[in-house]
């Protein structure tokens, strides 16, 4: 068996190509929850919602996110209620997250809503959410403090980031399964997703590291910031915000403690020796994934002995 640590568009793109390769039943994937948000009354897991419908062939692949050719009729009409609408929710997308807040009302965790989400869009592999328990992540910025999502979608991370804190994070526990998957492995792979708020969320319930730190698996993690700037998203901002080194080295370091192998692009073979002086076996190779032949040949990489 194979278990992925993943976030959202990164992590779903590397994902499809690594589904080609081997069988989904035999491929676990925990997914961050700390971006988990309720609005209008419904609760939306952004990364759940993203690695599933990509897997699924029904991402919206120009956004990486949403569904494909999605109606915004709803959304509109909450636009003339006066409701704030900055976070873009589709009409087929909405019947997801309102499925999903009915079936939680009702009693059943996130882990079983994910299951079935799972099943019913045909998909064999197992989507395990990392945590049942209430985790958000909140950004620090120079003008307070924020979920996760307002600060990324809603403000478009222009606000300068001072630190970050991980509600809940103290009483998490991981979802049935989480554990289990990471120790039955043979293989774990870090996604190229955000190290602060897509792994390092994982990272932060309770026994997960440990597990990562014990496990007879080897683990593979692949650096998404490439030649000192991430692929996509605010990761920049949040090392700069923490102290750390925006490089791929930077990211090794906070892998160094379970990682065995690191994934760094052609553009960043100069580090190679530092990164190798943490302990990791450095693969170099091109990280960067615009088509579906990249994405297929970076699992290939991942895949190697």
């Amino acid at each position: 068996m194979i278990t992925a640590l993943a976030g959202g568009v990164g992590a779903a793109k590397f994902l499809t190509g690594l589904a080609t390769l081997v069988k989904q039943e035999d491929l676990s994937v925990i997914v961050n929850t700390g971006d988990d948000i309720e609005l209008f009354g419904l609760h939306i897991s952004p990364d759940i919602d993203i690695v599933a419908y990509t897997l699924a062939g029904i991402v919206d692949e120009r956004k990486g996110w949403g569904i494909k050719d999605d109606s915004f009729h709803c959304l509109e009409m909450l636009k003339k209620y006066g409701l704030e609408t900055w976070f873009s929710l589709g009409d087929r997308d909405l019947a997801t997250h309102i499925h999903r807040s009915d079936l939680l009302r009702k009693g059943f965790t996130l882990s079983q809503v994910t299951n079935e989400f799972v099943q019913a869009l045909g998909l064999k592999v197992k989507l395990f959410p990392m945590t049942n328990d209430k985790f958000e992540t909140r950004i620090r910025t120079n003008k307070g403090l924020v979920h996760f999502e307002e600060y990324l979608v809603r403000n478009q991370a222009k606000d300068e980031v001072v630190g970050t804190e991980f509600v809940g994070a103290n009483a998490a526990k991981p979802a049935m399964g989480v554990v289990e998957a990471i120790m039955n492995s043979r293989l774990i792979i870090v996604c190229p997703s955000n190290p602060i708020v897509s792994i390092g969320t994982i990272l932060a319930v309770n026994g997960v590291k440990d597990a990562l730190q014990r496990t007879n698996a080897k683990v593979v993690a692949v650096s998404p910031i490439v030649a000192g700037a991430p692929i996509k998203g605010p990761a920049d901002k949040l090392f700069r915000g923490l102290g750390l080194e925006v490089s791929a080295f930077g990211v090794a370091k906070l892998y160094a403690d379970f990682a065995d192998v690191f994934v760094i692009d052609v553009l960043d073979v100069e580090q190679k020796s530092r990164i190798e002086d943490l302990g990791f076996k450095v693969k170099v190779t091109n990280t960067v994934m615009k088509s579906f032949v990249d994405k297929v040949r970076l699992a290939k990489i991942v895949l190697e002995d």
